[in-house]
C-alpha cells in the first residue's frame, strides 16, 4: 500500500481480497444451487442483500420453509455488526455530502472496513470517498459475479469443501489481520498481540454461551473496551 487514495489505487489495494470474494462467492453459489435456487435468485440475492453470512442462512432457511420475518430478523441480527463498522468510519467522510456517506455506508463489508483501517495507517488517519467507494464497488461486484458463476457451476462441483473454497474468507481475513499489525505505528505490538489474544479466547468461550448472530458485536464491544484499558496501562 502507498498514500495514494484516488480511483487506481484503490482498485489495486483492493485486489488482494479479491479472491477471498471470488472464493466464498462460488462457494455460496454451489450451496445456493444444491438447495434448489436458480442462478438469478441466487444473482439476486448478491445484488440486493449483499451479505455473505446473511445470505448462507437465508439459502438455508429459505430451503427449511422458515417465514420471511424470521428470515429478516436473521440477517438484521447477523448484519447488526455494521453499525458499529460504520460508526468507526463515519469520522473519515465528515466532510462529504449525505449521499456520498450513505453510499459508502451501503456497500460496507467486514473486508473494506478492514482495508479502511489498514489504509489509513499510511494516509495519516485520511481516506476518501473516491478510493473507499472503488474499494466497496470492486468487492460488491466481484461478489455478485463469483456467487452467479458458483451457481452456474452448482450442477459440476457439489460439494465446495472439496476445493477449499470454505476456508477462502478465513484466509482473508488472516491477511488483512496481518496487515493490519504489521502496518499500524500508533499502537505497540505487544498491545495489539494482546488484543489479539484476548479476542481469541473471547470468540471461543463465547460460542459456549452466546448466539452466533450475536457474538461478534458483543466480542467487538468486550474487544475494543479491553484495547482501551491495554493501550492506556502499557503506554
Amino acid at each position: 500500500m502507498n498514500d495514494k487514495l484516488d480511483v487506481k489505487t484503490g482498485v489495486k489495494d483492493t485486489l488482494p481480497t479479491v479472491f477471498g470474494y471470488i472464493g466464498i462467492g462460488l462457494a455460496f453459489g454451489i450451496i445456493g444451487r444444491s438447495v434448489g435456487l436458480n442462478p438469478f435468485f441466487v444473482g439476486a440475492m448478491s445484488l440486493f442483500i449483499y451479505a455473505g453470512g446473511a445470505q448462507f442462512i437465508t439459502a438455508s432457511m429459505l430451503s427449511s420453509g422458515f417465514p420471511v420475518l424470521s428470515i429478516v430478523l436473521a440477517t438484521f441480527l447477523i448484519n447488526s455488526r455494521m453499525i458499529l463498522m460504520s460508526m468507526a468510519t463515519a469520522p473519515f467522510f465528515k466532510r462529504y455530502s449525505v449521499f456520498k456517506n450513505i453510499i459508502i455506508g451501503t456497500f460496507l463489508t467486514d473486508e473494506s472496513f478492514a482495508l479502511g483501517m489498514n489504509k489509513q495507517n499510511y494516509t495519516n488517519g485520511r481516506l476518501t470517498y473516491e478510493w473507499f467507494n472503488t474499494a466497496n464497488l470492486v468487492s460488491y461486484f466481484t461478489w455478485v459475479a463469483s456467487s452467479v458463476l458458483g451457481a452456474l457451476l452448482g450442477g459440476i462441483v457439489k460439494d465446495p469443501k472439496v476445493l477449499g473454497l470454505d476456508f477462502a474468507l478465513v484466509a482473508m481475513f488472516i491477511g488483512l489481520l496481518y496487515l493490519q499489525v504489521i502496518s499500524d505505528f500508533t499502537i505497540k505490538k505487544k498491545v495489539q498481540f494482546l488484543v489479539i489474544v484476548v479476542v481469541f479466547f473471547l470468540v471461543y468461550f463465547g460460542m459456549i454461551f452466546i448466539p452466533s448472530n450475536l457474538l461478534i458485536i458483543v466480542v467487538t464491544l468486550i474487544g475494543c473496551a479491553i484495547g482501551v484499558v491495554l493501550k492506556n496501562v502499557i503506554y
